[in-house]
Parts: structure tokens; sequence; C-alpha cells
């Protein structure tokens, strides 16, 4: 989920790898499923929002003969990524609302988890759309927040029992139009895309104990890592502990298998 035009407050990007154990690892989870999705064309293809790889790095593995790029706005998500696969895929740093690419490069531009972050998801879209060829795929992912994000749902109610910071931030990001059943949907239909189709995409999340789930958020990236990190250590730890009970429900600690779903659209230009 990294920050494409919006204030830097609003999505701390500023470390690879600890965006990559924070979410990174499920990121990669969910590109297959995405990828089978978007059932892609022959050519050329786009990780729009590329973050630290998951999806373009899916793309190269799934087609090695095809060219893969990948663009996102934050350099340090750019740089972990370029590490990871070195000179097979072709990162660029750029905001997503200015690509730096002709009309019609790609054959398929894909987004994941990314438009939800943007200024200006028409406009975005659009330039999604430019860079695609004409018959070609525009497709994206959003988390489906408010009824489908188990491991951050717990979290956030959670918190906000504690602290009404938590539930102004979880409302803010859980209301958020493209989250929602219909968000992206209307997005794609009102944009003149064509056959455009709608799916709900599953995965599960696994933690091998608490530590594993706590400790990604201390990274600082994202709207929980920004707000776990930005407490008081008082109600740091307040919440924390009322987390590990949410997390434990009355078990010994150990692994946990938590779900996570995300809406995805996809639809050709003609």
């Amino acid at each position: 989920m990294p920050t494409h035009a919006l204030p830097a407050s609003a999505y701390v990007a500023t470390d690879g790898a600890a965006y990559d154990v924070f979410l990174g690892r499920w990121t990669q989870r969910l590109s297959e499923p995405f990828l089978d999705f978007i059932d892609p064309p022959d050519g050329r293809l786009l990780d729009a929002g590329c973050g630290t790889g998951s999806l373009s790095c899916a793309m190269k593995r799934r087609w090695p003969d095809r060219a893969v790029s990948g663009v996102d706005i934050a350099p340090a998500y750019v740089a972990f990524a370029r590490e990871q696969s070195g000179a097979a895929i072709d990162y660029k740093v750029a905001d997503l609302a200015a690509l730096p690419h002709p009309n019609g490069t790609f054959a398929v531009v894909a987004a994941q988890l990314v438009l939800n972050f943007v200024a200006d998801p028409h406009h975005t879209l659009r330039e999604l759309m430019r860079v695609t060829r004409p018959g070609g795929i525009v497709a994206a992912s959003v988390w489906d927040f408010r009824g489908g994000l188990i491991f951050q749902r717990m979290f956030w109610d959670t918190a906000a029992g504690i602290d009404p910071g938590a539930g102004r931030a979880r409302d803010r990001l859980f209301s958020g139009a493209l989250a929602l059943p219909e968000g992206l949907l209307a997005l794609f239909e009102g944009s003149g895309l064509q056959e455009v189709q709608r799916g709900s995409l599953t995965i599960r999340m696994d933690y091998a104990d608490f530590d594993d789930y706590w400790g990604p958020l201390l990274g600082g990236q994202g709207p929980v890592g920004t707000y776990v990190t930005g407490l008081d250590l008082d109600t740091r730890g307040r919440i924390e502990s009322a987390v590990r009970a949410a997390f434990l429900s009355g078990s010994p600690d150990g692994l946990r298998s938590l779900t996570a779903t995300a809406w995805a659209v996809r639809g050709r230009v003609s």
C-alpha cells in the first residue's frame, strides 16, 4: 500500500524492509490470485504502485520471458524491490499520477492495494489507461477494510476502545470510497473501460505468534505503523496488552491464521 501524491503524513513509506515484514509478505500471497483474476494477454506488464515488488516479482516468475516494469513513488520501497530482483524487472521511482511511459506501452497495468491511497483516483486511473494499449487490461485491487481485513480490524477496534484517536484513524481508513463494496467497481465503470468485472480475493495471513503480529507494526509503515509509533509509551503499552488478549482469545500464544479479503476489478481499454 505505498503512497502516491499524498502528504507525507498520510502514508509513511520510508523503510522497504520494514514494509516487507509488515505487509509485503502478505501482498506476495495476494499477487497470485490477483494475477489469476486479471488473466493477462500477451505483452508488457506494469506493476503500478509496486511497493517492495510483490506483484511484479510474481509476474516475472509466471512469465519469465515477458518485460515487467514497476513504478512507485517511495524511493525506499523501489530500492528494496531492486535488491530482490536485480535487473530482471525495470523499476522506476515515479508518481502514478504522471507515469514516465508513452501512450499504449503495456498490455496489462495492475495496481495492487494502492488506488485508495492516491490523491485523485479518477485521474490516476486515466493515467493507467493512457499507458495501456488498446485491447489491454487495467486492473486494481484494494483491501476490503471494513468487512474483510481481520488482522487490521482486530487492531483498530481494540485500540479504539482505549484511545479515541484510534477510532478516528480507523473511521477515516474504513470509510474511504474505494474500500466499500461498490467503490472500486464504480470507479472503473465510470472510466470508459469496457468489459468491467469485479471479484473478491481472500487469502490467509499467518502469524507464528503475537510477537510476529505486533513487531511489524513498530516499523512505522503505513497508517497502522504511523499510529502505533506515534503513541506515548503508556498508551502503546495498554493497547498492546489489549490487542494481545484479542489475538490470544483465551488460548496459549502461538500460530494464528487470519483471513484478508480484497476487492479486485479489471477492465479492457477500448
